[in-house]
């Protein structure tokens, strides 16, 4: 039996990105009719949230694989969640958005990235 290739890291981060893309369009509108404009908008603004830190953390493992060289953004990096935390809290804060909704789209890396599992295991089989 033969080994598959190996993983291609670049093409897989190509395609989280537009797991992600999809699986937040979909719940968004998913959301929108069933439980209305406040649901949809909350877990866009989560499925946000989850994308921001789906990119800053793609470039830390960028600057520290040696990829390029680290730069501002990578100081940046260490902060996130105390921004991503602060983003979280006056959006629900100051706005009639739905927690739920927030934290349903927080998930939608979670989501990505299994769905990336799936296609990893039916392509390795080919």
């Amino acid at each position: 039996m033969a080994l598959p290739d190996a993983l291609d890291f670049d093409a897989a981060t190509v395609r989280i990105s537009r797991f992600m893309a999809v699986i937040a369009v979909a719940g968004t509108v998913a959301a929108l009719f069933v439980w209305g404009w406040k649901w949809a908008a909350g877990f866009l603004a989560g499925a946000a949230i989850s994308g921001f830190n789906y990119r800053w953390l793609v470039g830390l493992v960028e600057s520290l694989g040696g990829g390029r060289k680290a730069s501002a953004s990578t100081v940046f990096l260490a902060l996130r969640y105390l921004i991503l935390g602060g983003s979280a809290y006056v959006i629900l804060r100051y706005t009639s958005i739905s927690l739920p909704a927030v934290l349903a789209g927080l998930f939608v890396l979670t989501a990505a990235v299994f769905v990336e599992v799936v296609f990893e295991l039916i392509y390795a089989r080919k």
